[in-house]
């Protein structure tokens, strides 16, 4: 049976696209493609050779280094020089096509989503006004309280919870808001559940899964129901979208988060892996992985998705990276197709950041310059 942590985010695959050419020469293979974004020009020309010391000379606008040539980017608005790992946020993959620094992106400004409710409830398509807080949010079930048995078994049969919103409908309309403004900015339609435009929902069938998917109880179903419920009404999760200088837009706990809390799914648009191998998204999520590799599913959050894509990854290459973790992301069968939930794995205070491991399966995510 495939672990529980079992996930892949998938936006750094295999890419067999074009690079652009930098100095006249194209790229000739795909570790070139992959890696290479300043390349030197093979004539020896007195005006190539000009050229080629203007390329030596080039250093990153952010951190004032021309090293690691390997992985600086030459914007094609204004040929400055940018590291992918000093970008904000950081780029892990280079860019298909033409790419444009931050100073000359036109979408580089973020501009606040106002915070009136009219909009808020337009923006997320919610069912009717939040108010209040529905009685008894957030307790969708009484359990016993168990009593003997090995500490063990216990854990084991730990049920998932609930997120508990904030019962202020002022500060909710700031965190709706705040996604609001993420997402915007990013171009990003809100959708709180899996789009099925480019694979057909048949495809999604959780028993495919290459060695098999854990399914999930009729309990913490009933808890998934009433967290979507909660979110359709406008009830939504305690979570704060903020603008981070270096990391770009981040998440963080706007209240006390408890362990094994529902945080929130992976949405988007549902596709075969097949077709996105040359896609540049940065936040493309491994849904079902079947004995057939062209039947592999992913979710693309690039046209639509929710608060999941502004979740960050820790830098599995350091110790205090790892430390940061505070959620996992799980594959569930829900009903016979694949889901994919991100899980509180501890208490989380208030102000925290939200992070989850982006390697917890399968293919590696460069997260060595990842803050």
């Amino acid at each position: 049976m495939a672990p529980p942590g079992s996930l892949m985010r998938v936006a750094y695959m295999e890419r067999g696209g074009r690079a652009r050419e930098q100095c006249g020469r194209p790229a000739s293979s795909e570790n070139e493609i992959r890696g290479s974004a300043i390349m030197k020009p093979a004539s020896k020309s007195c005006s190539e050779s000009s050229e080629q010391d203007k390329y030596d000379l080039t250093v990153c606008e952010k951190c004032g280094h021309g090293d690691s040539e390997q992985e600086m980017l030459l914007c094609d608005g204004c040929d400055r020089g940018f590291h992918m790992f000093c970008l904000c946020p950081v780029l892990v993959t280079l860019p298909v096509g033409d790419w444009f620094c931050p100073l000359c992106s036109p979408t580089a400004l973020v501009y606040e989503f106002p915070k009136v409710q009219k909009k808020i409830v337009d923006f997320f398509r919610i069912l009717k006004p939040f108010h209040q807080v529905s009685p008894g949010c957030g307790e969708v079930r009484k359990r016993r309280r168990q009593s003997g048995g090995s500490l063990c078994r216990q854990k084991k049969s730990r049920r998932l919870l609930p997120y508990i919103p904030c019962s202020d409908p002022h500060r909710r309309l700031e965190q709706m808001a705040s996604l609001a403004t993420a997402l915007t900015s990013v171009g990003v339609s809100f959708t709180d559940k899996l789009l099925y435009s480019f694979a057909p929902r048949m495809a999604n069938t959780a028993r495919l899964e290459k060695g098999g998917m854990q399914s999930m109880g009729k309990e913490d179903k009933g808890t998934l129901e009433a967290c979507k419920a909660m979110c359709s009404r406008g009830e939504w999760p305690p979570l704060m979208v903020t603008h981070d200088s270096r990391q770009g837009f981040v998440v963080e706990a706007d209240r006390h988060i408890k362990d094994m809390t529902i945080i929130c799914e992976y949405t988007g648009e549902v596709d075969f892996m097949r077709h996105r191998t040359h896609d540049e998204g940065n936040s493309i999520m491994g849904l079902l992985f079947t004995e057939d590799p062209d039947e592999e599913l992913v979710i693309c959050p690039d046209k639509c998705g929710n608060i999941a894509r502004f979740i960050s990854g820790i830098n599995n290459h350091s110790p205090e990276g790892k430390k940061k973790q505070n959620l996992r992301c799980v594959r569930y069968d829900v009903d016979g197709e694949a889901r994919v939930l991100l899980i509180a794995i501890r208490d989380i205070p208030q102000g925290e950041r939200l992070y989850y491991d982006y390697n917890a399966f399968q293919k590696e995510y460069p997260t060595q310059h990842f803050v």
